[in-house]
């Protein structure tokens, strides 16, 4: 475990650099970064989480002008950049001829997902490296998203070099990622980013195929069954019985085993900082049989939220 100091983001950038994997923390969820110019580091990840080697990763850049070497931009991709980066938004674009990124960290696709993390720890450990750090979700493969870095611990200890700690993530929830490579803008996976934000700035997008069709994605996150905690999980409770724990937002029904609430006053941006642990925490349930959750708005960062739940819902 690294401290969040110049220090220890300098031994987490050369072990980086010598092939080694470091989960780090962003602004979204942490992170666990690979070289993403080294095929056998790639490697690591996919090994380390247990990962299905057809689901693409994202290349992480310190700067615009970096990620934009490796992926080709166009007048949108600019526009999008200057609005959101750094921030929680992927953007998916044609390779360059002259991209370092392996093509493993893609899947063998000719497009590139790229993002320029807003979290400053982040950003100084992605120049103090002075490459893309490849970096999916520190956690093995379809479980829950890691939000601080005890979660990481608990799922990948003994998998990985080192840990940097940067504390708990702000948003909560994955970026937003736009692919951007054919004539249509399309949303592939919604996240801290919201549609209508993005809209805001480039006009109306697409919304990309629905999860059981993603059957060789373009983007992370798109398999069907993701995001699962051990516990079944059954969407849009509105009554609750005694031997199902609760994720409760607003108000929360009575009768539960166990209740852990999002946001008592219905906040989605509280909602999403907090879902990964809430259903962490709920899995934990002595003599639960299932997990219920309460209705949240198909609106803004609802939106993302609803999509993580509905692949943790997903059959397994």
């Amino acid at each position: 475990m690294l401290p969040a100091t110049p220090e220890g983001i300098a031994r987490a950038a050369a072990l980086l650099c010598a092939g080694g994997l470091v989960a780090f923390g962003t602004e979204t969820v942490y992170g666990l970064g690979a070289d993403a110019t080294n095929p056998e580091a790639i490697a690591r990840i996919f090994e380390a989480k247990g990962r299905p080697r057809f689901n693409p990763l994202i290349a992480h850049y310190p700067n615009a002008r970096l990620a934009f070497d490796d992926g080709v931009a166009t007048d949108t991709a600019r526009a999008l950049a200057a609005a959101f980066w750094p921030g929680p938004l992927t953007l998916v674009l044609p390779r360059s001829e002259t991209c370092k990124v392996a093509l493993l960290a893609g899947a063998g696709l000719d497009t590139l997902a790229v993002r320029v993390p807003a979290d400053p720890v982040a950003l100084a450990l992605l120049r103090a490296c002075g490459r893309p750090i490849a970096a999916p979700s520190a956690n093995r493969s379809g479980q829950v998203s890691p939000t601080t870095a005890a979660h990481v611990a608990e799922g990948l200890s003994g998998r990985i070099e080192a840990i940097l700690n940067s504390g708990p993530c702000p948003v909560g929830v994955e970026s937003t990622v736009l692919d951007l490579s054919g004539p249509d803008a399309v949303l592939l996976r919604p996240g801290g980013v919201t549609r209508e934000a993005i809209e805001a700035v480039i006009g109306p997008i697409v919304r990309g195929l629905p999860l059981a069709s993603a059957e060789a994605p373009r983007s992370p996150g798109m398999l069907q069954s993701h995001y699962a905690p051990g516990l079944p999980v059954r969407l849009e409770a509105r009554e609750v019985a005694a031997d199902e724990a609760l994720l409760a937002f607003g108000p929360p029904l009575a009768g539960a085993a166990a209740v852990f609430q999002l946001s008592e006053h219905a906040d989605c941006i509280e909602a999403a900082a907090r879902l990964f642990d809430g259903l962490r925490v709920l899995d934990g349930t002595p003599g639960a049989r299932g997990i219920a959750v309460m209705p949240i708005p198909q609106e803004g960062l609802g939106l993302a939220i609803n999509d993580r739940l509905e692949r943790a819902a997903a059959p397994r």
